[in-house]
């Protein structure tokens, strides 16, 4: 499942017997990409030409203009669903105290070690969970103090995996 926050209105995107579903509703449309950043899109019966003014690749934040009028679409997969339903991403917070497991899996690999500075964004481990590698990011900036568990140990939901300065 995704969600998508389009102007400050929330759609679920889903797809089930390989028919896109939005809220829950089927959801027709013909999209074919025209060049890098210009699209063309058919949906009842009315043609629209896009354009991908700006993306965020790491924030998942892309601005889009259809018909003259720019659209702010933020998008958030299953893992930063989860993540915010855990009350993890909470972005008001600009220095990190701990981190921990916002799932059950393996720590497959640690991307920083004791002393290193980390900014909002950055990768701090890749936790591997339902078969499925999910890059764990700072959710603000900070010092590693401590690191309380190894490549290749399993953790638990809710486990401290780093302590910040």
């Amino acid at each position: 499942m995704l969600k998508a926050i389009i102007n400050d209105r929330s759609f679920e995107i889903s797809e089930e017997k390989e028919q896109i579903l939005l809220n829950r509703e089927p959801f027709e449309w013909d999209f074919r990409q025209i060049s890098d950043k210009h699209f063309h899109i058919i949906k009842d019966n009315q043609s629209y030409n896009a354009e991908l003014v700006e993306a965020d690749y790491a924030e998942k934040i892309f601005k889009i203009k259809v018909k003259d009028t720019i659209h702010i679409v933020n998008l958030k997969n299953r893992t930063d669903l989860l993540l915010e339903k855990m009350g993890i991403n909470n972005t008001a917070s600009a220095k990190l105290n701990n981190l921990k497991a916002p799932m059950p899996g393996l720590i497959f690999e640690m991307k920083v070690k004791v002393g290193d500075e980390v900014k909002k964004g950055d990768v701090l481990l890749i936790l591997v969970a339902m078969k499925m590698e999910n890059a764990i990011k700072a959710a603000g900036d900070g010092k590693v103090k401590s690191i309380k568990t190894n490549t290749g140990d399993s953790v638990e939901k809710g486990q401290l995996i780093m302590e910040f300065e």
